[in-house]
């Protein structure tokens, strides 16, 4: 469903969003708050001010979210957005150029799934990111809250529950390991009446 939301954007900066949105789990207007000198390519970190604390963050990021960063960037440059380090990294599509805000970001959104008639949300991203990471057994929890913000780790399992189909398909992986470890009866040994075993142990199953 991620995938053909992706494929549903038709510019670069629409596709830079939803690949960082998707990759550091970064709130919707968090992200929106960056400034040109806050992306880092080389380092996979790109600064945010976080909503409550209003505290500066670096957050890492997907190698694929800074290729699509590079060319809105690019195309920014060719259509004269404004350029300076202290500069918003976001800004809106037509002239006059203004810095993007929430509600433009969530329309751009709406009609991606208006497209799909899906009905995602922008926060919706922040879950998928969180939980993906998560389910990589080489980042710990605390590392998934760190990266979400979290006072507390609770706050944090929140976001990691498992939707339905992966419930069923873990719970079918677990009775298929415990059939495959179960121990089948042997032939009896040499003297030993298969109908006396079937008085002691009854039938074998």
């Amino acid at each position: 469903m991620f995938n053909a939301l992706f494929a549903a954007l038709r510019h670069h900066r629409d596709r830079a969003l939803l690949a960082l949105w998707v990759s550091n789990a970064a709130r919707a207007e968090e992200l929106l708050t960056s400034r040109q000198r806050d992306a880092l390519p080389g380092q996979q970190l790109l600064g945010v001010v976080r909503k409550g604390t209003r505290a500066y963050q670096q957050l890492p990021c997907s190698t694929d979210a800074f290729v699509w960063l590079r060319l809105y960037q690019e195309e920014n440059r060719r259509n004269g957005v404004p350029q300076g380090r202290s500069l918003p990294l976001w800004w809106t599509l037509r002239r006059p150029w203004r810095p993007l805000k929430y509600d433009a970001a969530r329309a751009m959104f709406n009609r991606a799934n208006e497209l799909l008639g899906s009905n995602w949300t922008l926060h919706d991203l922040r879950h998928t990111a969180a939980y993906r990471m998560a389910q990589d057994p080489k980042v710990s929890l605390t590392n998934v809250q760190w990266v979400l913000a979290h006072a507390h780790l609770s706050t944090t399992q929140i976001y990691l529950q498992a939707g339905d189909d992966e419930v069923i398909g873990a719970v079918r992986a677990h009775h298929a390991r415990r059939n495959a470890a179960v121990q089948r009866p042997t032939v009896p040994a040499l003297g030993y009446s298969p109908e006396s075993l079937r008085t002691l142990f009854g039938p074998s199953r």
